[in-house]
């Protein structure tokens, strides 16, 4: 025992085997041995000498403990399970066998169960600070992170140098959105226990959340000092990267992640996500084929945001979006479904992107429309203040905006509940930022997915989805688990008061030449495919003095799109990156420089799409089979020019390249725009808004009667 003190394992390890030799008849030797052997990852002789022990010693409680330990060391989680109960039934006030049962229980994902032992070793013995953590890991796993903060300070108060208890409560701090105390307490953890990898690892999430992007790479960096081959920290290096736009260092870390773990989750997707940002198509078929094989398999390859840009198929999509909320514990609802007795109905918008962001460029005028007398606005704020002049605007539109960003999920639904909100809109969906725990703890008797996300929530907790009969077509209801409302025009807002810059900025102020057509595509890189791509390089070398205008991401994809060009008998100056305007209204005169709007598929041009309508440009779209898919359409209807909307690539390509050489023709589209614009549905945000209103007031009428949830379609207002 002094050698282990003085940090002298082996030669410890002789004097206990020196020890059972001259006396092998005392059963705490054979544990500590065991216990050194397991410290120095001998685990298969451990196992040896305890298993020795019990042969000696069958009825001895101690020993069937030491085995459990033993066997929880090597993850075989049901052995350790079964030799804490047999610990148990031959001594059952055994308190350390109670917590050992705990912890495998725990890992058994067997959480109440586990809760449940370590309650018992508390009733026995109050001050065991190692069952009140293991409680706290047991609140943890089930998402009650309040509870596990205080089973974990309950620890710390025992044993104020426990760093697997600063190591939780880092954790649980994290959950709650508590970052800067997350951060200290896994800086105690570490303090404790230096090599402590979790530690790091923890440090590394809560700088993330923090934006403090290189001091979470370098606590990631030490994570991998001490673990080289770990690999979340490699994910999580990747997940860094990527918000430092270094994209290439962030496939590369995600492929270190994968080379260690074929099926991390989430990672997969990810890596394929931000190659498409790159527009490197290096086996993109058999990767994509790979994560919808993965999706099919029930595993969870990929974010459901990110699948949107690669499937096809809204019955996969339904699939992915239920495996990403599959670890969501059914939380009880904060809402007890009441129906109050408010003179007007309480609408709670609730997003990440009220601000300068495409949700809030399109919502911003619904906000302003909405009916007061009949309607209370509340906005639920848990994004980034931008203190942009858009964001004053929506302040300004909505009765109450509330900062939400720093409360946790439990209080956010709790606070929803107190102010008896009628009508949970989520506007943020599976999109950055979004807050699905919110949701699944039902502060509001009604939610509904709106306008942020373009598919299916997968979850019962929301109870409708926003939509048209472009969008989503009756034959595809099945593949949606909210209830489908139909708008009767599209589905989407727009802001009939944007601005455009009264000055058209020159081709050359644009990097455009000065003759030719000007075919454009303003979408992310990221809906970018090879298959769309190939028909747009047709399209140029049809049309000898045409160029493409593309949206200037990153220098990757330029050099990547350009070789691709090349490669396809284009030039790649034939190429043209558009640099991203601080302006919007500047952004939406550049498009009147261009002719022609060529969307994408699988992902359509959404926000965009509506840009370039309003500003009178012309944008031909495929319509997909996916809501994500079918957007444009819904829009180009809504806009009055329907026949801008084909249904084969083939028929794309052809409708395309005869609006290039017909320009009387394109001439009679961007006429029909122009005369549209102002009169058509697409931009009659007053309009827009008394059909949502009807919308919500059917659902809340329904609601108040006792009504099941079902599908109808709002009759149009003249």
């Amino acid at each position: 025992m002094t050698l282990l003190a003085m940090n002298r394992p082996q030669q410890a390890l002789k004097s206990f085997e020196r020890v059972i030799a001259l006396k092998p008849d005392i059963p705490q030797v054979h544990l500590l041995r065991a216990k050194l052997l397991v410290d120095l990852d001998r685990h298969d002789t451990a196992l040896e000498a305890i298993d020795d022990l019990i042969a000696k010693f069958p009825t001895l409680a101690e020993a069937w403990l030491g085995r459990s330990n033993v066997l929880f060391s090597v993850a075989r989680y049901d052995e350790a399970l079964s030799s804490a109960e047999r610990a148990l039934a031959l001594k059952s006030d055994f308190v350390e066998a109670w917590q050992a049962r705990g912890n495998a229980l725990s890992e058994l994902k067997r959480y109440d169960e586990a809760l449940a032992a370590f309650d018992k070793a508390l009733g026995l013995y109050p001050h065991f600070a190692g069952a009140w953590h293991g409680r706290g890991n047991a609140l943890y796993e089930l998402k009650l992170h309040h509870e596990a903060l205080v089973a974990y300070d309950k620890a710390l108060a025992l044993a104020p140098d426990l760093a697997e208890a600063w190591l939780g409560r880092g954790y649980a701090l994290i959950e709650l959105r508590r970052y800067r105390e997350a951060l200290s307490a896994f800086d105690r953890a570490g303090a404790s226990m230096p090599n402590l990898v979790e530690a790091w690892l923890g440090r590394g999430s809560a700088l993330y959340e923090l934006n403090r992007y290189g001091e979470a790479l370098a606590a990631y960096s030490k994570a991998l000092t001490l673990k080289p081959n770990l690999p979340e920290a490699l994910r999580n290096c990747g997940n860094v990267y990527v918000q430092l736009k270094e994209l290439d260092k962030a496939v590369r870390a995600y492929d270190r992640a994968l080379a260690i773990k074929p099926d991390f989750k989430l990672t997969k997707g990810g890596r394929l996500h931000v190659k498409l940002q790159l527009s490197d198509w290096t086996n993109l078929n058999a990767e994509i084929s790979d994560v919808i094989a993965s999706v099919r398999a029930h595993e969870t390859p990929i974010a459901p945001f990110e699948f949107l840009a690669v499937s096809s198929s809204p019955a996969d999509q339904l699939l992915c979006a239920k495996q990403n909320i599959a670890d969501y514990r059914s939380f009880p609802a904060v809402s007890r479904r009441e129906i109050y007795a408010h003179e007007r109905v309480r609408i709670g918008y609730f997003s990440a992107d009220l601000r300068n962001h495409p949700v809030g460029q399109l919502a911003v005028g619904l906000f302003e429309a909405h009916d007061k007398s009949r309607f209370e606005t509340i906005a639920l704020s848990f994004g980034p203040d931008d203190n942009s002049d858009l964001q004053r605007r929506i302040k300004s539109a909505v009765e109450h905006f509330i900062d939400a960003e720093n409360m946790s999920d439990m209080d956010l639904a709790a606070f929803i509940r107190r102010r008896e909100i009628d009508m949970l809109i989520d506007l943020t969906g599976f999109t950055m930022h979004g807050r699905f725990s919110v949701l699944a703890r039902r502060g509001a008797p009604i939610q509904v997915n709106f306008l942020g996300y373009s598919g299916t929530m997968g979850a019962d907790c929301v109870d409708y989805i926003i939509a048209d009969r472009t969008v989503i077509p009756e034959d595809h209801f099945r593949f949606y688990s909210e209830q489908v409302v139909w708008l009767p025009d599209t589905f989407q807002p727009n802001d009939s008061k944007r601005s455009i810059a009264e000055r058209k900025p020159t081709r050359s102020e644009c990097g455009l030449p000065e003759g030719g057509f000007i075919f454009c595509c303003f979408n992310n890189t990221y809906k970018l495919t090879p298959e769309v791509f190939a028909v747009w390089m047709r399209l140029l070398a049809s049309s000898p003095d045409s160029v493409l205008s593309l949206t200037e991401t990153n220098s990757t994809a330029t050099q990547n799109l350009r070789r691709e060009a090349k490669a396809r008998g284009i030039s790649p100056e034939r190429l043209k990156f558009a640099p991203k305007m601080p302006l919007a209204a500047v952004h939406l005169a550049r498009y009147r420089q261009a002719d022609l709007f060529l969307d994408t598929l699988p992902y359509n041009a959404h926000t965009t799409a509506s840009d370039a309508r309003w500003a009178g440009l012309p944008v031909l779209t495929q319509l997909g089979e996916t809501f994500a898919g079918r957007v444009a359409a819904s829009l180009l209807k809504a806009v009055g020019v329907p026949e801008l909307v084909t249904t084969s690539l083939e028929e794309y390509e052809t409708l395309a390249l005869r609006l290039a050489r017909d320009p009387a023709l394109l001439g009679t589209m961007k006429d029909k725009l122009l005369r549209n614009r102002d009169n058509c549905p697409l931009f009659d945000t007053a309009r827009f808004t008394r059909h949502l209103e009807t919308a919500y007031a059917t659902m809340w009428q329904r609601y108040q009667s006792g009504e099941p949830l079902r599908a109808f379609a709002v009759e149009s207002v003249e």
